[in-house]
Order: C-alpha cells, then structure tokens, then sequence
C-alpha cells in the first residue's frame, strides 16, 4: 500500500535531499515532472530548461536503479501538467493517498503553491546548505547591518575549511585584494569540460527545441552534464586546470573568451548535482597538496559558502516581497539590446552574445557591464531580476534575486550592499580589452563618441544625490562631481539624458 508521495524538484537532484532522506522505498514513490508552468513562468534559457529536463530524466533513471518506485510526468507525455499541484493531484489520485512530503523550495512563489494544493502537504527544510535558515535568522538579529564579511568567517569557523585551530590560513580572512589582476595575453585553461549528449539528452534538446523556439538563446551545441557523475568529472577538470589562476583574474574579461579560470560549476551546485562541501574540499585539499595558491582557494570557497549561503539567507529574511522592491524608483523598460537587440557598446554585446550562446556570464560580467549599465540607466529592477533569471541556467530566485534586486540594483536600499555598484567606463577599461575595440571612446568624456557609461555614472550621482551624497563610500563621487566646472556639468546630463531619449525610442546605442 501506497503510503506518501514524495516530490523532488527539478533544481533538488540529489539523494541527500530531505524528503528523500526521509522516505521508504517499499512505500512511498517519487513524484517528479516536467510542467508547463515551471519551464515558462518566465522566458527560461533553453540550454537551461534543456539542462534541467535532461537531468531530471536522468535523476529519475538512477532513483529507478536503486530500487524507488517513481511516477515521471514528461512535458511530452499525452496528458502533462500544467503546474507542480496538479502533477501531485494526479498523482495523488492514481496511487491512492492524500499525504506528500516535499523539500523546502527555493522560490516564495512554489512554497505558496504547495501551501494551497489541497493534499496533506509536508515541506521540510532543505538541508544542503552550510547554513541553516534559523542559524542565518539568529546571525542576522539585532545587526544593523548584514554584511558578508562577518557572516562568511562564521561560516568558515563552521565548516573548518581552511582554519588552523581557530584562525584563517594564512592569517588572512580574505585574500580579495590579491584576486583583482585584468588578464592579459592568452588563456591557459580549456575550460569547462564538455560533455556529447546521450539518448535521453538528445530527446529533450528535441522537445526543447520544438516547444520553446522563441526563447532567447542557443540551444546547440549542447555540453553541459548532466549527472552527478558528470559534475564530478568537472569539478576534478577545474581543480586541476583553472582553480590556480582563479584568484588572480576572477574579475578579468576578454574579448572571446567565454570561460577565462572560471568553473562553470554553479549550475551543477544549484541543482543538485554537486554539494557545497564537496566542491569546497576538493578546492581546499588543491591547496594543502601545493597545487593551488590560497589566493585563489580562499576567493573560490568564499563565493561558496560565504557569498551563496548569505544571499539565501538574505533571500529568506527579506520575505516573498523582496523581487518587488525598487528603493531608487527606477521605471524605464528593458531594452531590446538585453535581448540581442543591436548596440555599439562592446562590453555589452560581448556579455550579453555570450548569454545567449552559453546561458552563462561570470560575476563580473553580471554585476559590472549589464547590471551596471540597468543600474545607470534607471531600468525598472524587476525587469532586470526576470531577465536574469530567465537567461542563465544557474539562475533560482534564492539566488538570483539577491544578486540582482540587492547587489546589482540597489532596489532593496542597502539591505546586501552598503553603496550600488556603479562605475564609469574606467573600471571596465581596467579590468578588460573591451574598451580597445569598442565604437565609443572610454577616454573621451562628452561629446562624439564620449563612452555611455561614463555620462550615465554622473547622470546617476547627480539624480541620486539626496539619497547617497552623505554616503561615506561615496563622499569622493560628489567631490569630484562638484569640482566640475558648471558648463561641463551641464553639458554631462544633457548628454545623457539624449543617450536615454534614443534607448528608450529603441535606436541603437
């Protein structure tokens, strides 16, 4: 007799997940499926609903091996579903129990589906993670700010990695400043390690491509793994090949090359298919063999468990409210260049080209060239969270969001960053070759060819200027702003405003 089902999403691949752990082979079965809903609420990647299908599929085969009975529902199949609930009525109805047992997802909006299906529905807390949602809430209380750098040292105390007794290798907590270098000459890393479709890929690359052909993004080729086993084989693939150089240049961009030191890995991470712990180990133990310099260690672990642990927990403190957020009061629509529309700005065209053919950008990427331009020109923030979490495959609001309506936009005012991480076209001159072969000139201030980011950062200060003039990050923005003759001042925002008027018309910039 049928006694629970048991629902595992498509981003909980892994048999440590709670409501795994916690059920019975010869009573319960696994419930998992493709629905409508999930792979449409916005306009997914389809390299990343093509990921998440096919490991599911594979997922589902390897639960099948070890014994579990498992009810998968195909986004092909004649009768699929529209949305989690009605997979678990249907379920529910054909195995003869009203009871399911579920793992905490990572998104507000599925919590509250689940809360309303009308079953006897149990979500346990997800316990992949370092930090636990009530450890994060006893971090955060009290605290006037919630800042990484405290949190993440609680998690290295925690989890031992890299501590000698109770101080930081090196007697440093964060190597950040050695982690800032713009690369130059060629890159020495393959990188990530690409993996040929099987059968069971190679059908859902099918019924992606047949389903989803208006979505923007390339679906072949096709590399990404799609098992444990394959994520496995490259997390070993960067430890021994791109985690030395990590450090060094994780800010660092080139023209044409997509994947620089980086791991690609965080897709695997978020889904399941890699846990946290085991990507740090094997990053530490790199470390204590001689293989990889603690610069660089320290900088890719505290993405891990510092950064990606706060941020869910930040996700989770702030409420289901947190993606509607806009403290800077920005309204203007997204332009069509965030979805391959035409630019001049390389820096752009590079990030956003590599989107649409990889799902994939690194931080800096995301953070400094389309983030800091949304942030500049006042694009409405939730615009810009859907964008991101439609485009890149490692993209779940827990994450995501955080990222994105905190540290990218500033529209949560100041709950994840102190100051918005806004820059002229400085930054990205220093910390890559776009500028060389770009339309604009980086160099020139205003007038022909003066570089949009440099007009949108003062245009920014200066419409911003009751809310961050007396930030004490900020303090030198203002006094080199005001030090400005007035006429150049002027001639600074009008110009600005003329690049806003062509992009909200939709002329190319």
């Amino acid at each position: 007799m049928v006694s629970r089902l048991i629902l595992v999403l498509g981003d909980q691949l892994s048999p440590d997940v709670a409501a795994l752990k916690s059920a019975d082979k010869s009573s319960d079965i696994i419930v998992m499926a493709e629905v409508a809903d999930e792979a449409a609420y916005v306009p997914h990647h389809p390299k990343k609903i093509a990921f998440l299908f096919a490991a599911m599929r594979h997922f589902a085969q390897t639960l099948r091996d070890d014994g579990w009975t498992v009810d998968y529902t195909q986004l092909d199949d004649a009768a699929p579903h529209a949305s989690i609930g009605a997979a678990l009525l249907a379920a529910a109805e054909r195995h003869g129990t009203s009871k399911v047992v579920a793992t905490e997802p990572g998104e507000w909006r599925l919590i509250s589906h689940l809360n309303e299906t009308p079953l006897e529905v149990t979500q346990k807390e997800d316990d992949r993670f370092v930090a636990t949602r009530a450890e994060f809430e006893a971090w955060a209380e009290g605290r006037k700010e919630l800042r990484l750098e405290w949190f993440y040292r609680d998690m290295r105390r925690k989890t031992g990695l890299l501590m000698e007794s109770d101080k930081p290798a090196g007697d440093k907590w964060n190597f950040d400043h050695d982690n800032r270098k713009p690369a130059s000459g060629s890159v020495d890393f393959s990188g990530p390690m690409q993996f040929t479709p099987d059968q069971i890929t190679n059908e859902v690359l099918d019924l992606v491509e047949a389903r989803f052909p208006e979505n923007f993004g390339t679906l072949r080729p096709f590399w990404f793994g799609v098992t444990t086993t394959d994520a496995r084989r490259a997390l070993t693939h960067f430890i021994k090949g791109g985690l030395a150089k990590f450090g060094d240049y994780q800010d660092a961009m080139l023209q044409d090359e997509k994947f620089l030191w980086h791991s690609i890995l965080s897709m695997y991470l978020n889904a399941g298919l890699l846990s946290p712990l085991e990507i740090c180990r094997a990053a530490e133990q790199a470390w204590l063999d001689g293989n990889a310099p603690l610069n660089a260690v320290e900088g890719f672990i505290r993405q891990i468990i510092g950064w990606r642990e706060f941020v869910r927990g930040i996700y989770f403190h702030e409420g289901p409210d947190y993606t509607s957020r806009n403290a800077l009061g920005h309204g203007r629509a997204l332009p069509a260049l965030y979805w391959g529309g035409e630019t001049k700005m390389l820096c752009l065209s590079q990030a956003i080209d590599q989107t649409r053919t990889e799902a994939y950008a690194h931080h800096i990427q995301r953070l400094m060239v389309t983030g800091n331009f949304a942030l500049l020109a006042g694009i409405d923030p939730h615009e810009v969270h859907e964008w991101y979490l439609a485009v890149y495959a490692d993209a779940y609001e827990w994450v995501e969001a955080p990222n994105t309506i905190g540290m990218s936009q500033f529209a949560d005012g100041g709950v994840v960053g102190s100051k918005p991480y806004v820059s002229s076209g400085n930054y990205i001159d220093r910390m890559s070759d776009y500028c060389k072969s770009c339309a604009y000139s980086v160099k020139t201030k205003t007038g022909e060819g003066a570089c949009p980011f440099n007009l949108l950062y003062w245009h920014f200060l200066d419409r911003h200027r009751s809310r961050f003039s007396d930030n004490p990050r900020m303090g030198n923005m203002y006094r080199t702003w005001d030090r400005m003759n007035a006429d150049k001042r002027e001639t600074i925002l009008s110009e600005a405003d003329a690049f806003l008027r062509d992009l909200e018309s939709g002329k190319p910039v």
